[in-house]
């Protein structure tokens, strides 16, 4: 089995009350990679990015699918279709982190002749990922946090996560339990929001998601913060060769990535030697 116990989970500290409301506040960044807020606590964090996907867990797929006009449904898919060796291997065991309500697990689950792992320690989105599941779509949802993953050394034939990277309060760390429970041999995928290309192109959606889509996204969810963290962390993330060069750097090879919407999204792709 490829599971260890699962370590306590952590209080979650989501707040609701009638109208918008505040999630719980991030500090200041303190370095491209290594943290979302730069807190000297890194519990302090993952508390705050908890409540914070807690609070608008409830409209997360209809924002999701909304602001991205539906792209966020395409990258999904192809980064399905880019793991499709490693899916359709019989007994192969994929693991999503950071899989909110389970869109790229349900992605994952149907080319898989295997198992299909969707972890997230945001108890409310699982909750919604499970009741969006089929009885046999395949996928073990797990309450778990990717800096302490309850699962085995080498235990994984691939690792994905999609704008989950971003959201941890240490990526170096996460990079590195990402890599400890993947097989030699085992693929890494990272779907995450990326520096778009392009004077024009690029002018004209940074304008609509750093003052449009904060706007859009507190009136629709009714709750002030999360979708202004959205454009702040993205701005402070690292752009497709920083993000690259640092998987290198964290023992992957054959790294390498794909743009998609110009680079609105980009899919990182590496291997555990």
């Amino acid at each position: 089995m490829f599971l260890w116990p699962p370590p306590p989970r952590p209080g979650a500290t989501s707040k609701k009350a009638d109208g918008v409301r505040d999630a719980a506040p991030l500090p200041a960044p303190k370095s491209p990679l290594a943290s979302p807020s730069g807190s000297a606590d890194e519990n302090s964090t993952g508390q705050a990015v908890r409540s914070m996907f807690a609070a608008v867990a409830s409209r997360y797929d209809f924002l999701n699918h909304f602001l991205s006009l539906g792209r966020d449904i395409a990258w999904r898919n192809a980064t399905a279709k880019a793991l499709h060796d490693v899916l359709e291997r019989s007994g192969s065991v994929v693991v999503d982190l950071c899989c909110g309500t389970g869109d790229l697990s349900f992605a994952f689950a149907r080319y898989s002749a295997g198992v299909v792992v969707g972890a997230d320690f945001c108890r409310p989105m699982l909750q919604l990922a499970r009741r969006k599941a089929r009885p046999r779509s395949g996928v073990l949802f797990l309450e778990a946090d990717t800096l302490c993953l309850p699962l085995r050394d080498e235990s994984a034939d691939a690792v994905a996560m999609a704008f989950g990277l971003r959201n941890l309060a240490n990526y170096s760390r996460g990079v590195q339990e990402m890599r400890r429970v993947l097989r030699r041999g085992g693929s890494l995928a990272i779907l995450e929001f990326s520096q778009v290309r392009g004077p024009v192109v690029g002018s004209l959606f940074r304008f609509y998601f750093r003052h449009l889509l904060p706007r859009l996204g507190t009136w629709i969810s009714g709750v002030k913060g999360p979708y202004q963290y959205l454009p702040d962390s993205v701005s402070r993330f690292p752009d497709q060769e920083s993000l690259a060069a640092f998987l290198r750097e964290k023992g992957f090879q054959e790294v390498r990535y794909l743009n998609f919407t110009g680079g609105i999204a980009a899919l990182h792709m590496a291997l555990k030697p």
